[in-house]
Parts: structure tokens; C-alpha cells; sequence
């Protein structure tokens, strides 16, 4: 078992260890940085959208088609890792989704 925190191996020290640069523990740490580079920047963009007064059913595929992209990009970065482009087409679509309500929104505020 590998920890980060000195702490966390008082109930098992023979068996634990720290250690601050172990792969997988990065590979994961990684895949939580880019969600929480990109999620709350969907939700803010999301917000406007929806103020936009969008077509419900187009929005709402939107919205699972960004969920989804980035379910499987975090399955595919930190879960069982793929080689790329997997990686690449799931970011790219959740980003498509967000800069298309970017779009919308600014279109509907400002024209």
C-alpha cells in the first residue's frame, strides 16, 4: 500500500510506506486536476446556456454528451488506460460540447 501521508500508515507500518511518486497514484492524480480543470467551467457555461432559453431536447443532449465524454475520458485516463487518440476523442468532445453552449450563449446575450 502506498501513502502520501506520514498519518495514514499508523495502522499498518510494516505493510505501508510513503511514498509521493508512485505512477498510478499520479495517473489518477492527473485525471482529477484535468476534471477539475474542466467541469466547473462546464457548469458555469452550462448555466448561462440554460438562460439562453435553448431547445430542451438539444440541450439535454448537451448535457449527456459532455457527462459522458467525461465519464470515459476519466475511465480511459486513470481506470484502465488506453493508448491514445481514446484519451484525446473523449476530451475533445467534452470541449466541443462546452464551446458550442459558449457560442449559443453568447449568441442569444449579444445579438
Amino acid at each position: 500500500m502506498v501513502f502520501a501521508s506520514t498519518e495514514d500508515i499508523t495502522f499498518n507500518p510494516k505493510k505501508a510506506k510513503v511514498k509521493y511518486d508512485d505512477p498510478d497514484v499520479e495517473r489518477v492524480r492527473r485525471a482529477h486536476l484535468n476534471d477539475l480543470e474542466n467541469i466547473p467551467l462546464f457548469l458555469i457555461v452550462a448555466l448561462v446556456y440554460v438562460m439562453s432559453d435553448p431547445n430542451p431536447w438539444i440541450a439535454n443532449n448537451i448535457f449527456r454528451i459532455f457527462t459522458l465524454a467525461r465519464i470515459f475520458h476519466t475511465i480511459v485516463y486513470a481506470v484502465f488506460p488506453l493508448p491514445q487518440p481514446a484519451r484525446a476523442l473523449t476530451f475533445f468532445v467534452s470541449n466541443l460540447a462546452t464551446v458550442y453552449m459558449t457560442i449559443q450563449g453568447f449568441r442569444k446575450f449579444t445579438f
